[in-house]
């Protein structure tokens, strides 16, 4: 290699260096900016530049006078220039110079589908779907927004509470075992105060009707009311009619009492351990489920030792009633459920056939109607919520806004439990 050679190679490019200019870093800079923004360039406002960036800019841009302190530079001509001077574009100047060029635009609309796509997840998953009140929760974790501004993150903790959502109500677990057995060996996500906790009591409290709790105490009851650190024997139960065969101690209570023309207390002690029992395969047993225990006295009432199963609520089904009733379809058993036509009831209703597989019973929005035109003055229903199982329902109690409640259908339901009375009655079995 000549000596000429050498020094050519090894001599810095005019051009590339008249570009590194200091004095024209203001101006790399500001069209960094402006190309980073994803949207469509075609002048840049500079400024104030002292005089010596004016002399730069001039001397680049080849004019004979220097520049305003506050020029706007249209973007064609730079262009111009810069490729005059080393061959290259403007974006690939201001990328070597600055930094990689962003797009903004692009991703504020990425952000802004990932949000999007977020929350209809949320609003169309499955347990929000099940529970229709829950809908509530899911704006309201909408209007709160993401969590550390990261959908990801958001996601990551709605998941979980989902989850946890699921699996209730519990098993009269303590919190941490219940949340060790949830999450993955979490057993400190359900703790008092964290992010999970507040957002799954925010659900609890939003199904249930009730306000958001405020204290420690108010948190415990809520998570005692879905089966959390309760405890085996004040969760309980009520079966009438139900005549299980086998050793078991369930299968013995529910029998004794059955035979009796009387109601069984079950508690969740007893569902948890039941022992031994079958149902009576021949006869394809269909256990009735109802919301009030008025509908089961009056029913062991009337059939005395032939009542037909059936199972008793009381209102919001606590951890026995749901185990028993997932026990009770486990071994064959086809479940039925009525409640209120109000707008509570319709919420128990949708958690009762979430939660088991248990049927409608006269809960369509006909029986609705009919049941309104015998009862016509009822109260208000509340606050209504859709019926998963019934599209139509929700909108025909708020256009009637009259509530029914259970004991108003009394009639009807014994009346359906009757066909089934006789063949249920000991005395009748050869």
């Amino acid at each position: 290699m000549t000596t000429a050679d050498t020094t050519t190679a090894t001599e810095p490019d005019p051009g590339a260096a008249t570009l590194r200019r200091p004095e024209l870093l203001p101006l790399w800079q500001t069209v960094h900016g402006r190309l980073s923004s994803g949207r469509p360039v075609t002048r840049v406002r500079l400024g104030p530049l002292d005089e010596t960036q004016r002399e730069a800019l001039a001397d680049l841009l080849g004019l004979d006078h220097l520049p305003d302190p506050r020029p706007s530079v249209a973007l064609a001509r730079l262009e111009e220039a810069v490729t005059e001077l080393s061959g290259r574009t403007v974006r690939e100047v201001v990328a070597a110079l600055v930094g990689p060029l962003g797009d903004r635009a692009g991703e504020r609309r990425r952000q802004d589908d990932e949000r999007a796509g977020l929350w209809a997840w949320l609003a169309g998953h499955d347990t929000v779907r099940a529970q229709p009140v829950l809908a509530d929760w899911a704006a309201s974790c909408r209007a709160a927004g993401l969590v550390g501004g990261s959908a990801e993150r958001t996601r990551t903790l709605l998941t979980d509470a989902l989850k946890v959502l699921a699996e209730l109500p519990g098993q009269a677990e303590p919190l941490p075992v219940f949340a060790a057995r949830v999450l993955n060996g979490h057993a400190h996500a359900l703790d008092d105060g964290t992010p999970l906790s507040t957002l799954v009591l925010r659900a609890l409290a939003t199904l249930h009707g009730t306000a958001a709790p405020q204290s420690a105490a108010e948190r415990r009851a809520l998570w005692s009311r879905a089966g959390v650190a309760d405890d085996e024997l004040s969760a309980t139960v009520l079966v009438g009619g139900l005549r299980p065969s086998g050793d078991g101690l369930l299968a013995r209570v529910a029998a004794v009492c059955a035979e009796a023309g009387q109601a069984a207390s079950l508690t969740l002690a007893h569902v948890r351990t039941p022992g031994e029992f079958t149902l009576p395969a021949a006869l394809a047993p269909v256990v009735h489920v109802v919301e009030n225990p008025s509908i089961l006295a009056l029913a062991l009432r009337r059939f005395g030792a032939c009542c037909p199963p059936l199972v008793c609520t009381s209102g919001w089904p606590n951890s026995a009633a749901i185990q028993l009733l997932r026990i009770l379809a486990d071994r064959g058993a086809a479940l039925r459920y009525h409640g209120d036509f109000d707008g509570e009831g319709i919420r128990i209703a949708a958690y009762v056939l979430d939660k088991t597989p248990a049927n409608p019973w006269r809960m369509t929005v006909a029986d609705y109607r009919a049941a309104v035109v015998r009862n016509p003055h009822g109260p208000r229903p509340g606050r209504i919520t859709e019926a998963p199982w019934d599209p139509e329902l929700a909108e025909a109690m708020a256009e009637h806004g009259t509530a029914v409640v259970e004991e108003l259908v009394a009639d009807v339901l014994l009346e359906d439990l009757a066909g089934t009375a006789q063949q249920e009655c000991p005395s009748s079995r050869s």
